[in-house]
């Protein structure tokens, strides 16, 4: 990732129903729209959920309501085999490989077997200190997706990673957290290491509750870099935090919306990925540099655009510069008509015939 680079991560999540076949053929669909990384979940049901846990409100919709998270989720787990294939595919296809952990036992093979370059924290585990401080005890990079939290709640969050990232003997606690976020040591390397993603915890998320402005809030109070996930349907919002600044785009994908499965009708189609792509790379290209000055296409247009003082009449040589006898016309050759007013009152050099370029 790189500041003038927008990184765009797939999600394919667990849209490919636990089958091996899919999963390829969601890596085909990120390649062929231009992504940087596609992203799967890495997780075993049974460290993950109770047996007995309850679906979210959207997983009910999208999926059988009689079963439970767990079942779901065991359906959805994809095994060390499927990595290998998976790990493979993405270098043979020339896209990064990413999951998600959601348990230790997963980000140790991330991070042990695969050499993830990113561990990417889900938003239900920011406030999962002691799962969050193994992912900085990796010293890993993280991409921290702050979903559902406070401003307070990040803080906490990146309190355990300093901690975990200085690797000290002192005691995990709170007192230390703190001491670890507020050392100069800490700071630098949340800086060097942790991206924040805003982010809202809904499926599809509605567009009245996406707070975009909140990932300005972000930067500004914690100086990282920021980033957006995004849950909306369709694209606009990805292309408008491109727009606002985001270093980092996450969007959910699938084959097609009409699978079974509890983040397909919330995710984009191929078709819909690629467009995503191409709008963002657009906004990026347009995004520019700061400096306010002509550009290289702008600079042949100045002398047509622009206008110069030019006689409105004849005015004989000797004849003081009026008002009356002056006006503004194109080209923009001549005299700018910033000096309009220093030659009221002046006397002409020469003589001029009506539309002649006025000189000093």
């Amino acid at each position: 990732m790189t500041a003038k680079h927008i990184y765009i991560i797939a999600e394919a999540g667990v849209n490919h129903n636990g089958s091996l076949i899919m999963a390829k053929q969601l890596i085909d669909a990120a390649v062929a729209a231009g992504a940087d990384a596609v992203k799967f979940q890495t997780f075993k049901a049974a460290s993950l959920v109770s047996q007995e846990a309850p679906k979210a409100d959207y997983q009910l919709q999208t999926t059988d309501s009689e079963e439970t998270q767990f079942a779901m989720l065991k359906k959805l787990e994809l095994d060390e085999t499927a990595h290998d294939e998976l790990k493979k595919y993405c270098k043979q296809n020339r896209i990064d490989f990413l999951s998600t952990p959601f348990d230790t036992e997963s980000l140790q093979l991330l991070v042990n077997k695969y050499n993830l370059p990113y561990i990417k924290i889900p938003s239900g585990e920011i406030t999962n200190a002691p799962f969050l401080l193994e992912i900085a005890r990796t010293g890993k990079p993280v991409i921290l997706s702050t979903g559902m939290s406070t401003l307070g709640e990040v803080e906490d969050a990146l309190q355990v990673l300093a901690f975990g990232y200085l690797n000290t003997p002192i005691k995990p606690g709170r007192q230390a957290f703190e001491e670890a976020y507020a050392a100069p040591e800490g700071q630098a390397l949340l800086k060097a290491k942790v991206m924040l993603l805003h982010c809202t915890t809904e499926y599809p998320a509605p567009f009245e509750e996406v707070n975009l402005q909140a990932m300005d809030t972000l930067r500004e109070a914690f100086g990282l870099p920021v980033g957006y996930s995004d849950h909306t349907p369709g694209y606009t919002v990805a292309i408008a935090a491109a727009a606002r600044g985001a270093q980092l785009i996450e969007k959910h994908f699938t084959l097609d919306r009409n699978l079974p499965g509890p983040d397909h009708k919330a995710s984009l189609e191929p078709q819909e990925l690629a467009e995503m792509l191409q709008a963002i790379r657009i906004v990026e290209k347009a995004l520019g540099q700061p400096l306010k000055t002509p550009t290289v296409s702008e600079v042949k247009n100045k002398a047509v655009a622009r206008k110069s003082l030019v006689a409105r009449q004849t005015i004989r040589q000797g004849e003081e510069f009026t008002e009356d006898n002056m006006t503004v016309k194109r080209p923009g050759t001549g005299l700018s008509p910033l000096y309009f007013w220093d030659l009221m009152g002046k006397r002409a050099a020469k003589a001029y015939v009506p539309d002649e370029q006025v000189t000093l």
